[in-house]
């Protein structure tokens, strides 16, 4: 029992009755009820204390309960939190002028989740495709990778290959092409004189982390320039240091003409997102255009350039070099029958599992039962993503865990 533990716990098991009593069942968690989190700790209903690797899916870049989070969380929040658009704020230009610092983008349009951004992207690239590449009205076409995951809302969804997103969903919306992730050949054949944008993510996150071959995201930005299209990049997993760069695009040395961030965007704290673009494709907006009442609160803002003072200051995004490099080396000398690949960038890796010995469901299983908490993704991958201020000695104990579940799912 941890000494910090609350003396009225709730029953775990009664949690969870209750939530799957009331809650859709759009989510399959793992039957652990989290109470409280700390950095990179966190302890459920019981007193149990795990180690996450998993950061919400890189929502807790910066760690769970940062200080000076809370802090900006809180004086912000006693002082102004939502006021809408209808009104300037002190926070709101310092935020986007931070985020296209860092991005070398020109405007940021702020939205919340990050299925919003990317919304927000499809609807200024095909606006662009009509004022100024001069596609024709209603036949602009977005081209896409197999395997991609943008958010779940009726668009993208749309143009996703993952059948069990798009079950039950339809009519679809049209105007996506999809093509062979990693495959410029395919990508070239497939633009025509209607195409406004390629939109990928640098790295597949819900596929399972698949990495592109090197030089891929610099090939897309050949086409796109000798093509006249817009290179859109979803960075909303891989950016703000989960790689070992600010953004995961950084390895291919291309600046693309829109970026999607969000998830560690509002510190582990909030929901926070952006759009962030070129002043040529930003400037298809006018007012009335495009909005929601929440983006850009100012207390969405004040989180928001905590957030990326933290990364930067702490040296986030070079510690996710260092102990990625760290985390490579020690999975690849596993040596388990288990582990059909090992793929990832920085402190953004997906362990394989041969499903001929073992299911990444009953592997993440053994690990909670071992006292850290990851989640498999399409049941053959197990994703590995601590928050960003791990150290190394969390990071190895957490391995040899790994190595002990392993060897009891086989």
């Amino acid at each position: 029992m941890d000494q910090f533990a609350d003396t009225d716990l709730a029953d775990g098991a009664a949690a969870i009755a209750r939530e799957e009593r009331y809650c859709a069942r759009n989510y399959h968690p793992l039957p652990v009820v989290i109470q409280r989190a700390q950095g990179v700790w966190m302890w459920d209903s019981e007193g149990n204390r795990y180690l996450d690797m998993m950061s919400a899916y890189s929502a807790v870049n910066v760690g769970h309960a940062h200080p000076r989070i809370l802090d900006a969380l809180n004086r912000q929040a006693s002082r102004l939190a939502v006021i809408s658009r209808a009104f300037h704020s002190d926070k709101l230009g310092p935020f986007l002028e931070k985020i296209c610092q860092l991005t070398g983008l020109d405007v940021a349009c702020p939205m919340n989740s990050g299925a919003e951004a990317v919304e927000t992207a499809i609807k200024a690239a095909r606006r662009w495709g009509y004022r100024v590449a001069g596609i024709a009205e209603n036949q602009a076409e977005i081209i896409v990778a197999s395997g991609n995951f943008h958010g779940r809302t009726t668009s993208i969804v749309s143009f996703s290959s993952e059948e069990d997103y798009r079950d039950g969903f339809g009519p679809f919306t049209p105007g996506f092409k999809i093509v062979a992730y990693g495959d410029l050949a395919a990508l070239e054949a497939a633009i025509t004189e209607n195409t406004c944008a390629v939109l990928l993510e640098p790295i597949q996150g819900e596929a399972g982390i698949v990495v592109p071959p090197a030089g891929y995201l610099a090939g897309v930005r050949e086409l796109c320039d000798r093509s006249n299209t817009l290179m859109l990049l979803d960075e909303i997993q891989t950016g703000l240091g989960r790689t070992g760069k600010w953004f995961a695009h950084q390895y291919d040395n291309v600046r693309p003409d829109g970026l999607m961030l969000g998830k560690a965007l509002g510190g582990g704290v909030l929901p926070v997102s952006a759009f962030v673009a070129t002043k040529a494709v930003m400037d298809v907006f006018g007012p009335g255009s495009h909005g929601s009442t929440f983006c850009g609160n100012p207390l969405a803002a004040a989180v928001g350039l905590e957030a990326l003072s933290i990364i930067e200051e702490e040296k986030l995004v070079e510690r996710a070099e260092t102990l990625g490099a760290h985390l490579m080396e020690r999975l690849r000398g596993l040596n388990s029958p288990l582990i059909r690949d090992i793929r990832g960038r920085g402190l953004l890796v997906g362990v394989e599992i041969d499903p001929v010995y073992a299911s990444a469901r009953h592997v993440v299983e053994e690990l909670m039962r071992r006292g850290v908490l990851s989640k498999e993704t399409h049941d053959t991958v197990i994703r590995l993503a601590p928050p960003l201020v791990i150290s190394q000695a969390d990071l190895d104990w957490a391995i040899d865990r790994l190595a002990d579940a392993l060897s009891a799912a086989a």
